[in-house]
This record gives C-alpha cells, sequence and structure tokens, in this order.
C-alpha cells in the first residue's frame, strides 16, 4: 500500500513524521510524496492555534481530491486536545494522539481487518508521560540531522496549548542520544540540530544530574561530528558558567535562538513568561562578549491581548536597542483552551497587522547590516542543499547565516571555505576559495 504524510508544524512534527516513515517502511508500505496517488493519507497536525487545526481539516479535501476512496489519518497534537473534535470529522478513518503515532502502521492494518474507525488517544498524556520512541532507519535529509532528544513542557504559558498536546517535560536517555547520533554520524551526517519543545528543560525528568549543556558536552565527543546545533533556547537557562562551557565546546555552533515573544515586560507578565527584559539583555551581552562571531536570533508575537500602544512602544524600542540577527514575527492568534484565548483586551487585527509591518521592516534593516558585515570574508559553509533550478547550491554558516553559490560542483555534504561577495535579500552570495 502507499502511505503519504503531511506534516505541519514544528521541527518535532517532522522529527515525528521521519519516525513514522521508518516504521512504515520496515512494514513493508510505499511512502509517497503528499502531492501523489496514495492509499492512505495521513495528517501529522499541529494545533498551536484555532487556524492550525483548521489546515489540518483543509488536507482531508485535498487527499480526497486524489484518491476519493483513501484512507485518512490524522494523528498528534489536534486529536490530543480536541479528540471528541477529530472523531467526528467526516472522512476521518483512524484517529491517534502523539503517543501512538509511532505505531502508525499497526492502526492501518487493524483499520483493514475491522473496516470501522480506530481512536487511540491517551487522555492521561499530561499525569502519565514516558518518552516512547521509534527509530530513524534513514532521514529524508542526507546531511543535517534533526534530533528529538525532549518532548513536552511544564511552563504553561499563558497563550500557548502545547502542554495539553504534548504532555509533560520527558527526555530521552542521554546514552540513546549519543547512539542514535553516532550512527547518523556513521551515514556520512556531519550536523545534528538537538531539538524538543522546550530544548532547556532537557533532563529535568530523569532523575541524575544532566542537563542540555552536559548533553552537548558529551555528544561532541564523537569521532566524526563537526557541528552540533540546538532548537529554541529560553534565557533563563542562561549564566555566564553555561555561556563559557558552551563556549568551549568547538563543535557547538555560535548561534542561539533565544526566545523573547515581547520586549514589554508587562506583556511578558501576561504570557506567563519566566524573564523580564533586563535578564534577556544580560544574556545578549554575555553571550556577544564571550562567544567571538555568535549570532542570536529570536520569536516575537505581536498583538497579544491587552498590548497596549506603549508596551508594543516598548518593544520596539527594546528590539532596536539590542538589534538582534534576524526575527521570527507572529501575529497573535487565539487557541481555544488557552489562557489568553478569554483574556480581556484582544487586539484588532488591522492592529496587528500594522505592528507586525513596523517589526518586519526593523528586521530587514538590521538583517541587511549584518549580511553587508560579511562581504570580503572567509566562512566555513557546509552545503545541504541544490537551488530549485540545479545551478547552485545553497548551505549554512557556522552562525546559521545562509550562503548560495553558484557552482557546478558537488559540495553536498561537505564543509567548505567560502568568500562572500555580495548579498541578497534573506543570503549571502559567496564563492568557494580554492
Amino acid at each position: 500500500m502507499k502511505v503519504a504524510i503531511s506534516t505541519l508544524g514544528c521541527r518535532v512534527n517532522i522529527y515525528d513524521t521521519e519516525i513514522m516513515i521508518s516504521a512504515l517502511k520496515r512494514d513493508g508500505f510505499e511512502v509517497v510524496s503528499s502531492e501523489e496517488f496514495a492509499d492512505v493519507y495521513c495528517i501529522n497536525t499541529c494545533t498551536v492555534t484555532n487556524n492550525s487545526d483548521k489546515k489540518s481539516r483543509q488536507f482531508i479535501a485535498k487527499c480526497k481530491k486524489l484518491n476519493e476512496n483513501a484512507i485518512i489519518v490524522m494523528v498528534g497534537c489536534y486529536p490530543q486536545v480536541s479528540k471528541d473534535e477529530v472523531v467526528n470529522i467526516k472522512d476521518v478513518d483512524i484517529v491517534l494522539g502523539n503517543r501512538f503515532k509511532n505505531q502508525l502502521p499497526h492502526y492501518i492494518k487493524l483499520f483493514l481487518e475491522k473496516g470501522e474507525k480506530v481512536v487511540k488517544v491517551d487522555d492521561n498524556l499530561i499525569r502519565n508521560i514516558n518518552f516512547e520512541e521509534g527509530s530513524i532507519d534513514n532521514l529524508q535529509e542526507r546531511h543535517r540531522a534533526f534530533i528529538k532528544v525532549q518532548d513536552g513542557c511544564n511552563k504553561f504559558c499563558t497563550y500557548c496549548i502545547i502542554p495539553f498536546a504534548r504532555g509533560g517535560v520527558c527526555s530521552k536517555e542521554p546514552r540513546k542520544v549519543f547512539d542514535e547520533v553516532k550512527s547518523l554520524v556513521s551515514n556520512v551526517y556531519k550536523e545534528v540540530i538537538l531539538t524538543g519543545i522546550n530544548t532547556t528543560s532537557y533532563g529535568d525528568d530523569l532523575g541524575i544530574n544532566i542537563n542540555m549543556v552536559d548533553l552537548i558536552e558529551m555528544l561532541s565527543e564523537i569521532e566524526g561530528l563537526e557541528r552540533i546545533r540546538v532548537g529554541s533556547v529560553d534565557p533563563e537557562f542562561f549564566n555566564l558558567e553555561i555561556i563559557k562551557r558552551l563556549k568551549n565546546v568547538k563543535k557547538f555552533m555560535p548561534h542561539y535562538h533565544l526566545s523573547l515573544q515581547s520586549g514589554c515586560d508587562e506583556t511578558l507578565k501576561r504570557m506567563r513568561r519566566k524573564y523580564d527584559i533586563a535578564k534577556y539583555e544580560e544574556v545578549v551581552k554575555d553571550l556577544r562578549d564571550n562567544i567571538e562571531n555568535v549570532s542570536i536570533t529570536t520569536d516575537i508575537i505581536v498583538g497579544f491581548p491587552g498590548e497596549t500602544d506603549e508596551e508594543f512602544k516598548e518593544t520596539v524600542d527594546f528590539l532596536t536597542r539590542i538589534k538582534l540577527q534576524d526575527m521570527h514575527v507572529f501575529k497573535y492568534s487565539k487557541r481555544t483552551g488557552t489562557k489568553a484565548a478569554v483574556m480581556e483586551g484582544q487586539v484588532e487585527n488591522s492592529i496587528k497587522d500594522e505592528r507586525s509591518k513596523i517589526l518586519i521592516n526593523l528586521n530587514k534593516e538590521n538583517k541587511c547590516k549584518d549580511l553587508n558585515s560579511y562581504i570580503g570574508k572567509t566562512v566555513d559553509v557546509l552545503y545541504c542543499t541544490s537551488s530549485s533550478d540545479g545551478e547552485g547550491l545553497y548551505g549554512y554558516t557556522e552562525n546559521y547565516t545562509k550562503v548560495y553559490i553558484d557552482s557546478a560542483q558537488d559540495y553536498l555534504g561537505e564543509i567548505v571555505k567560502t568568500k562572500i561577495i555580495n548579498s541578497k535579500d534573506e543570503f549571502l552570495i559567496g564563492e568557494v576559495v580554492l
């Protein structure tokens, strides 16, 4: 049977899809593109906003156009928090929560055997968590590997449904992470990106004295592994000692996606974030003072309930002052079931649009200056993808700046010295130094 998987949402979901793909192939299924005819279409859902749920539902019609008789499967976060709603969606045949999606082949067979809707969602996920995992035989990307080392979150930010969708913090045992990374390196991967729902909580649940920095130091001992990165990190995790330890791990790349969400303390309090802007600025300063060529990027939410013009101005002033290398700007979107969804002071969409444009323009200005600062320099770039026209390659510097080279020679999977000759929009343009 042919199975196609569509993935919505975060990098953790992308990793979970890889688990499902490997399980399907081991069980004799053929995995095809979601744009092709398939016997089974699986939607690995995201539920971070109400609109995310809507996108998941819209995929059903798309799948039915490709094969009106296809089996439709919905897995992941949307079924986990809205089981009854998903079960009652027309044309959905199999509904699996996060605990069970790595057993996708089993439940497809069960549906075929019984001929009736299959529903498997653990309603006690929040109170009964463990790190059940399958294994990945062959990642879809061949040169950089995302490794899920942690799942779940205990923070309960007022805008976020994820603790209910993923459960509490659970960490993969360090030996399992080590063995997985070692296996990938033996298959010529040079870079790994450690990812999770809240990566800096890694180890909190293991009952042993280990955190994310300990894990990074351990992985750096793997021969052949050249680059280690971590997904989004929270500022309250950092102190000067941690920063200096990370600096001493030569394989750990100098890029930090340091979560912010707002540059106003009052807004951060309503979000139930655990830091203030003084702490954030202190971490930015310590990173820049101690780590050469460090790049710091972030996420920002505009139009959070109660955000006044004055509060938004504080955010603009803060971001103007600290000049981060890149920002992902999001307009606040309601998620039913969160405290923020019922807060007073919901901001009109037109105001969110205006505020978003202001920050996007600020980011363009900062990013342009940052990219231009590379011109004339020679940097190490890991090339990992071909351009759409096949005429060039894209890769990343150590501090995660994107680089393009116009080259017919195949440098894919190689770390190559590259001289930067220009910049364009979101990336640098270089030429290989022979």
